[in-house]
């Protein structure tokens, strides 16, 4: 289920008249059975709402005033969410009989044309106010308080999220806790400039729509409306953005060490996360260890447990990087194969995380793993895998995915090898080389070019791990030196530097003048830069081996953070 909250207004959505429909208390009933949350959003004052419904109990939580108060059915407790009104206004008001008056916790509420007086008086006193009306009514509150920022702290004392909330109204009050929902839908009642700016258009009125709305949700048939603002943005072809379902989707992001996955990564985590959706991003090499705006569990010498993921997680606005650098490539699939379940525990308990990324997929969910227990990617909200060799990954994984992302100078091969892996007739390329990379939606018999829209701020990839982390096998740099008398092991730039500075200089000159230094860093850790650098020194006519070695190491330690263990390297080393 996409939706697990159904938030919903009072007068004239929920209720005809103030009074709410059997019927209606009976769907909500249903809905509330299988884990929904309910959150009444209103503009009455709390005393005034609980005279005319005998129900608040079916409610997990109440707004009231306009998102001025925060009531909690179950424990009776009521919280302002903003300052009392200012006496000043309230005796002003009274002294020159306008009424209707309400003065509740945090709104003072009356009907037009009382608007006038209300405007008058707050511009003599000079009050930091706003006015919001809704049908006649008139509600003066504090800046930035409205339905929508009620409906935050609801969800917030919930530990829910807006990304997984249905809300419904019908005046012009909802606007904004409508847009803030993840679906905002109108009753067919409701102001014609509601309805046409709202995600969802219901048949039936007031109570009736929101029974239409409880039965969406409980058939699944609300999952399949398409929401499109809340579509995230991949690219542009032709001039046009080509946009991907945030919910529901499983996104295989493959190509070539070095041809641009994490650039494709890092655009998609940050609009998602800057839309609010809760990512998980499984992170086996140490790949998003500074990753900005999310909590990072685990470095090289602790793995997160997977309930202390499962805890962070329960945070609604807390997006997690979880760091297996510490843990050996042979013992990742089966920390996933705990760790897969719980996420899933988590979203049927809360309706969040709403992306899980899989990063290195090939190491978490190898071709080996027969059995992946997810019977589609909604399972996690949505899926993300990326990988070097689609061929490698789990054929019960690749199954779940809907839409595949080819990075790279051949983007064929990558395609290729995913429809191979599950059997599947390979599709064309568009002939017209249109962009950076080719976006194929399964089951479509062409894929096409697209261009990338790029993250606003670049990351520095790779940084901690090829510092310090477990490089895999062959990624590693090995020291054989003549003949292949050695097989030294550098499972990172800082044992590389470590093993060079103890190796033979027939060794050391050996790999130098092949150019071997310059290729893999070249090919394995994708940094063209150092790469040409090295290969400077490598094509020196007569290389000598202390000064390379002091060059080599100087200009990693240009780009990458070592740890802060002296090597004979370091200017302030002392042997002593």
């Amino acid at each position: 289920m996409r939706h697990n909250v159904l938030a919903c207004d009072y007068d004239e959505t929920l209720a005809r008249g103030g009074h709410v429909a059997e019927t209606t208390i009976e769907a909500l009933e249903r809905l509330s059975r299988t884990g929904v949350k309910l959150v009444l959003v209103t503009g009455r004052e709390l005393d005034d709402l609980l005279s005319v419904f005998p129900h608040p109990g079916l409610f997990n939580a109440i707004v009231a005033e306009n998102g001025g108060l925060l009531y909690d059915p179950g424990q009776r407790t009521c919280d302002a969410l903003a300052p009392s009104p200012p006496a000043a206004l309230t005796e002003r008001l009274r002294s020159e009989g306008v009424s209707p008056l309400g003065v509740g916790q945090v709104v003072v509420a009356t009907r037009e044309p009382n608007d006038v007086r209300v405007l008058a008086a707050i511009r003599e006193l000079g009050l930091e106010l706003q006015v919001i009306y809704n049908k006649g009514a008139v509600m003066v509150l504090p800046p930035g308080v409205n339905k929508a920022s009620g409906l935050a702290a609801a969800l917030d004392r919930l530990s829910l999220s807006p990304r997984g909330t249905v809300a419904v109204g019908d005046g012009e009050n909802d606007h904004a806790f409508l847009t803030a929902a993840e679906c905002g839908a109108a009753v067919a009642n409701a102001l014609p400039a509601l309805r046409d700016s709202c995600d969802l258009r219901l048949a039936g009125e007031a109570g009736d729509g929101v029974a239409e709305l409880a039965a969406m949700m409980l058939s699944g048939d609300l999952d399949a409306v398409e929401v499109p603002r809340r579509h995230v943005l991949l690219g542009h072809r032709d001039g046009e953005e080509v946009r991907l379902r945030p919910y529901g989707s499983g996104l295989l992001v493959a190509g070539p060490s070095g041809s641009g996955k994490s650039t494709v990564t890092t655009a998609l985590l940050e609009r998602l996360v800057g839309e609010g959706y809760q990512c998980v991003i499984v992170d086996p090499e140490g790949d998003y260890a500074d990753y900005p705006g999310v909590t990072v569990l685990g470095d090289p010498d602790r793995v997160p447990g997977v309930e202390e993921v499962a805890h962070v997680l329960e945070q609604p606005r807390q997006s997690v990087v979880v760091n297996l650098i510490g843990l050996q490539l042979r013992d990742r699939p089966a920390y996933f194969a705990e760790l897969l379940p719980r996420l899933t525990g988590v979203r049927a308990k809360l309706g969040h995380p709403h992306w899980v990324v899989i990063d290195e997929a090939h190491h978490l969910l190898p071709a080996e793993a027969r059995r992946v227990p997810l019977g589609e990617a909604a399972d996690l909200g949505s899926l993300l895998l990326i990988t070097v060799h689609p061929e490698a990954v789990s054929a019960e994984a690749l199954r779940l995915v809907t839409a595949t992302i080819a990075v790279g100078k051949e983007p064929e091969r990558t395609l290729a090898a995913f429809a191979e892996a599950l059997g599947e007739e390979t599709p064309s390329l568009e002939p017209v080389d249109g962009g950076d990379l080719a976006l194929w939606q399964r089951g479509d018999e062409t894929a096409r070019h697209l261009t990338l829209t790029p993250a606003t701020v670049d990351r520095t990839r790779h940084r901690r791990k090829y510092a310090a982390g477990t490089m895999a096998k062959d990624k590693s740099f090995y020291f054989t030196g003549p003949g292949e008398r050695l097989r030294l092991r550098a499972r990172n730039l800082h044992t590389f530097v470590e093993l060079a500075e103890g190796v033979d200089d027939d060794t050391w000159l050996h790999h130098l003048r092949r150019g071997d230094y310059s290729q893999w860093i070249r090919d394995c850790l994708g940094d063209a830069g150092l790469a040409d650098e090295v290969a400077e020194l490598e094509r020196a006519e007569a290389p000598e081996a202390a000064g390379s070695r002091q060059r080599v190491a100087d200009l990693i330690g240009e780009r990458y953070t070592l740890p802060a263990e002296p090597t004979a390297f370091d200017p302030d080393h002392d042997d002593r």
